[in-house]
């Protein structure tokens, strides 16, 4: 995608001062210094959905296979991983 003329409000001018100052400290030019932090922030907020929150697993209910699925967790891993059960 090409490059995009955009106009921002309500930006903090210290927080951009230092911004702009960093970005020229560093030769790079703003567009693309925004770029990256947007590329950055983006990929954190990605990071954040991802994580697996443990809790959830604690929000899992009983589930009843009714009667004659006893061995049903048995047969799985058997197709699964093969039998490892002598005589199967």
């Amino acid at each position: 995608m090409g490059d995009t003329f955009i106009a921002v409000r309500n930006v903090d001018g210290e927080v951009y001062r230092r911004f702009r100052a960093k970005s020229v400290q560093e030769k790079i030019k703003l567009g693309r210094a925004l770029t990256i932090a947007m590329n950055e922030w983006l990929s954190e907020q990605n990071a954040k959905t991802k994580k697996k929150d443990i809790r959830n697993l604690l929000k899992l209910k009983p589930f009843d296979f009714e009667k004659g699925n006893e061995r049903l967790s048995e047969e799985i891993d058997d197709v699964l991983y093969g039998s490892t059960k002598k005589g199967r």
